[in-house]
């Protein structure tokens, strides 16, 4: 495997494949990596499951030392997959104080940022395709098709 990257990798079952192509991917498919988990009242509103995280959304930790505590997201490392949210800090042996990089996949998003018109938009589909989905016509098995044909 001399290759840098190839997008080939992704189909691969291989694990060090798979750890190649998520460590040497160029940062705008590394974003796509960074997304949470949407809030249970969130899911019904938006009719999404999950979302790339942005600064500004609030969000909630459900993994580690630091579980159930929450706060808004100062800043996002594309690069190294973590993500930094305010009040979550540790000491350090000098008596400051370091914010602590958490992975998107311990979070849980609670409230989301919605200055992006982008953003928006893209939540607005997912509310449009729930609703279609409701209307759908339920179609029938084929008991009840072969039961229409015989009473023909």
């Amino acid at each position: 495997m001399k290759k840098k990257f190839s997008k080939h990798w992704k189909a691969s079952k291989k694990p060090r494949k798979q750890r190649k192509y998520r460590a040497n991917a160029p940062l705008h498919i590394k974003k796509k990596f960074l997304g949470a988990n949407l809030s249970k009242d969130l899911r019904k509103k938006h009719g999404k499951r999950n979302i790339e995280l942005r600064k500004g959304d609030t969000v909630k930790i459900m993994r580690g030392k630091h579980k159930g505590k929450t706060g808004k997201i100062q800043e996002i490392k594309i690069k190294f997959g973590k993500v930094i949210v305010e009040g979550i800090q540790r000491k350090k042996q000098d008596g400051s104080k370091t914010n602590i990089p958490l992975s998107a996949s311990n979070l849980q998003i609670t409230s989301l940022n919605l200055d992006d018109k982008k953003r928006m938009k893209k939540l607005k589909k997912g509310v449009e395709n729930t609703e279609s989905k409701g209307k759908a016509k339920k179609s029938k098995n084929k008991t009840e098709k072969t039961k229409e044909k015989s009473k023909k």
